[in-house]
Order: C-alpha cells, then structure tokens, then sequence
C-alpha cells in the first residue's frame, strides 16, 4: 500500500446502479480515520468494544472495518461459529436494522446502531427511526488523522490482529497475489472468511482491489481490460 498511495486501492461498481468510484490508499486511510473517530468519540468505542459489522462488500466496508481495528476494537462479522455475537455497536444498511437491534441487545454496554445509505453521494439514509445514527451524515465532521490503539483486544470474531494478518498473508500468498497486481473481484463477504480472502489479501499483498456488485457478466471482460485487471 505504500507503493503507490495516490494510486486506486478499491475500484468499486455497482452494475444495477452504474455506479463506480475510485479509492486511494489515502482516501481510504482518511474515511478509515473518519470512522474510528466518530466511533471512538462519538460512540464511546476503543479497546474491548465489540463491534457487528453488517454489510455487504464495499469500499465503504472496508473503511468501516479499517476504521474499528485502528481504535483497537472488535469487529464481528458474518455468523461466528459458537462465539457470543452480542456487540456494544452494530453498522447496517437500513434493511438490516432489525439485525442490527438484535446485534446490540437490550444487556449490550452501549447498544448503539449506525446506518449507513452506502450512496455514492453521501446522501443520509432517510427516515431513520429515533436514536439510530446516520453515518454519512456523522462521519463528516470528524478529523480524517488519528493515532491507532497501541494496545488493541480482539480484532475479529474473537481473533488477534496477528491471527487475522496472519490468515490474510497466507491467502494472498495461496492466492498468488502480488504488490502490482490488479484484481477483480465479484465474491460477497458474507463470512469472515469471505472479508479476509477477497479483501485483506489483497490489501496484505499490497494489490489493488477492483470490486464489483450485481456484476454483469456481459461487461466484464471488457472491464478487465479498461481496468486493466491482472487477477479474476
């Protein structure tokens, strides 16, 4: 990620929108920053905090989750298998709000829900019930700089930061990944496993990530070629 910080990190398309945005190595550090900010500021989270992440693939999901390790919390993801998933915090799209009540809990220290519209414009989500957080609209206003948690807790489902680099590495280097490598990806997250495979290897190899949901396979080939794709 050094390499080439101004570079694209995440190209992401929407194909049932005809959305594409680009993300360096910098904007995402600085949306990362913005969220640990608001998390930790506004939201009380640090080191022990547990936080349900539930949403899909996405260059804002990977802020997110950037964002909540660098203040040394927890992140859980999709189903952990036999692990208590009761979070102080839970990020959703609007249609997974029920989930997100039902993350937090009625015994969860902190109990907060943030939603996120996911929109390319940073358009709120609308008609949100009372108390629930809008993300666009709170990230803004926090500061894009912060120093990361020098003594952090688990970091995903349960997982030490080192475990989790250390699976990531591992599936860059089966995977074959390398620094100057391009890849496309149209694989949901849905498990944690999914995150770590299709998203933190390639960010592990120091590859960059071109990112596509509801992928029309009529316009992929030539998205290859126009993003000049080496992998996938």
């Amino acid at each position: 990620m050094k390499r080439d910080p101004m570079g694209p990190r995440i190209t992401y398309y929407d194909d049932a929108t005809g959305e594409r945005i680009e993300v360096s190595t910098v904007t995402l550090a600085n949306w990362a920053a913005k969220t640990a900010n608001l998390l930790r500021d506004e939201l009380g989270a640090g080191p022990g905090s547990r936080i349900a992440v539930l949403l899909p693939a996405h260059w804002q999901t990977a802020a997110v989750l950037l964002g909540a390790w660098w203040i040394g919390s927890e992140v859980i993801f999709g189903d952990p298998d036999g692990a208590d998933t009761v979070a102080d915090i839970a990020l959703c799209t609007a249609e997974r709000l029920d989930e997100a009540d039902a993350a937090v809990g009625t015994d969860s220290g902190l109990g907060e829900v943030v939603a996120l519209s996911l929109d390319a414009f940073g358009k709120p989500v609308p008609d949100l019930p009372i108390g629930v957080t809008d993300y666009a609209t709170s990230v803004r206003v926090h500061g894009d700089q912060i120093v990361p948690e020098r003594t952090p807790g688990a970091a995903l489902n349960g997982r030490t930061a080192a475990e989790v680099l250390a699976l990531a590495t591992d599936a860059a280097h089966e995977q074959g990944f390398t620094p100057v490598d391009r890849m496309l990806s149209t694989a949901p997250w849905r498990t944690a496993d999914d995150m770590i495979g299709h998203f933190l290897a390639v960010l592990a190899a120091g590859a960059s990530l071109v990112l596509v949901a509801n992928a029309d396979p009529d316009v992929l080939d030539r998205r290859r070629v126009t993003e000049k794709v080496s992998r996938g």
